[in-house]
């Protein structure tokens, strides 16, 4: 190996104390500075709705009542609010009249999960007996409560 003469080695001392002197070869940097942004979305318009169910026995006789399960089932992407249960019944039959049946309803406030299927009240079907009216006419007759939500 060759012997470095005094002026090679000065030249090398100084090109490393250089070398060093910027990072070991390596950079860094960077830029400060401020800002501000935002982001937005439209959240759901909601209002969606629920299919209500109304489940009973049939059998039904003049002074005779059954009970009644009200479900909803939410097919939305988020969870809703069943509220006060309004009941009307009809029959398929014109001789039967729908004012001879009472239908009563819970209030249940219940909440529906998105997707799911729930029990939201429950109430009584009667099928009230007239002493003055042949009911005859509802003999085999389809009764059917239809229930709406507020």
């Amino acid at each position: 190996m060759r012997k470095l003469s005094k002026k090679s080695r000065i030249t090398a001392a100084v090109a490393g104390v250089a070398l060093v002197a910027v990072g070991g070869g390596a950079a860094y940097a960077y830029w400060t500075t401020t800002g501000s942004g935002n982001g937005t979305a439209t959240n759901s318009a909601g209002g969606g709705t629920v299919t209500l169910f109304a489940t009973f026995d049939g059998g039904l006789a003049p002074g005779n009542q059954v009970d009644v399960a009200y479900t909803a089932t939410n097919s939305m992407t988020s969870s809703t609010k069943v509220g006060e249960l309004t009941p009307t019944v009809s029959t398929d039959k014109a001789g039967c009249l729908p004012g001879w049946f009472t239908a009563t309803a819970e209030t249940s406030n219940t909440l529906v999960a998105a997707g799911a299927t729930s029990s939201v009240g429950s109430g009584t079907l009667t099928f009230n007996d007239s002493a003055t009216e042949n009911q005859d006419a509802c003999k085999g007759a389809v009764v059917t409560v239809s229930v709406t939500s507020k």
